[in-house]
């Protein structure tokens, strides 16, 4: 739960509103999710919930705790993913690197063995876990990333982008997963993402943010229906030419935009009011 949760960094040129007076509030089991173009807030969002970053103004409960006040408290009951940042050690198998993050959360051995075990074969790389960091492809390595998230057995677990760059099958395994640790455990997953068809697949609700400002909180289907014109998809050939940011044209709620430099082409997604 959020309450005018504000962010403001100062630099010497300019001051930057990264998030402008944010309330909502989330559920137990459910999957909530931040969706926005790069920039919005959702990353300042999420380090605050984590404790990682102090708020401005405004004031956050995680688990019905404070997250300037009971920050330690917070952080015995979350865990957190983020596609930018490392997995672990390179020269430690991935079962070690788990087990290390286990130990960090004083997690019985046994528990923590029997946690592996599970998340290894919830994500489908059994026959990774004895391999060291350095030799797992990304996909593998991403994987290792969202059940580091879950070894700790958290009440709420936060992922920022959590399927970036992977494969197909990868980002299903790690959609279903979602859905099912929020349903069969009561788990509150809340997914911070730039996809709006991630968050249409897995999520019970949906909040749009750009600027740092919530535009919208609703169930996906009641956010498609609320919009005056569909999500628009473009493909250009971008040879030559330069892009401009598609969040700043008028009617534009949010997008996001992927230039391919090999192939000199362009996708751009654009929600609009």
């Amino acid at each position: 739960m959020t309450e005018n949760l504000t962010r403001v960094f100062e630099t010497k040129s300019k001051r930057i509103l990264a998030l402008d007076g944010v309330s909502f509030e989330v559920q137990r089991g459910e999957v909530f999710g931040l969706l926005g173009p790069n920039g919005a807030g959702k990353t300042t969002l999420i380090r605050i919930l984590t404790t990682l970053l102090l708020p401005t103004y405004g004031r956050a409960l995680v688990g019905g705790f404070d997250v300037v006040k009971e920050a330690k408290k917070v952080r015995s009951i979350i865990g957190f993913s983020s596609s930018s940042e490392r997995v672990g050690f390179d020269f430690v198998t991935a079962r070690r690197n788990l087990w290390f993050f286990s130990q960090l959360y004083g997690t019985p051995i046994s528990e923590a063995n029997r946690r592996i075990e599970e998340l290894a074969a919830m994500l489908d790389f059994q026959d990774q876990l004895d391999r060291k960091l350095y030799t797992l492809t990304t996909g593998y390595r991403q994987r290792l990333n969202i059940a580091r998230a879950f070894i700790n057995d958290p009440q709420v677990v936060f992922f920022d982008e959590p399927t970036n760059g992977m494969d197909v099958f990868s980002a299903k395994k790690i959609r279903e997963l979602f859905v099912k640790e929020a349903k069969t455990n009561s788990r509150t997953i809340f997914l911070a993402t730039h996809n709006m068809f991630e968050a249409e697949e897995v999520c019970d609700r949906v909040a749009i943010i750009d600027r740092g400002r919530i535009l919208a909180i609703d169930s996906p289907e009641n956010l498609k229906s609320s919009l005056s014109k569909p999500v628009v998809l473009l493909e250009t050939d971008i040879a030559g030419a330069s892009i401009g940011d598609p969040t700043q044209l008028e009617g534009v709620v949010g997008g996001t935009i992927k230039v391919d430099d090999e192939n000199e082409a362009a996708k751009i997604r654009v929600i609009l009011r």
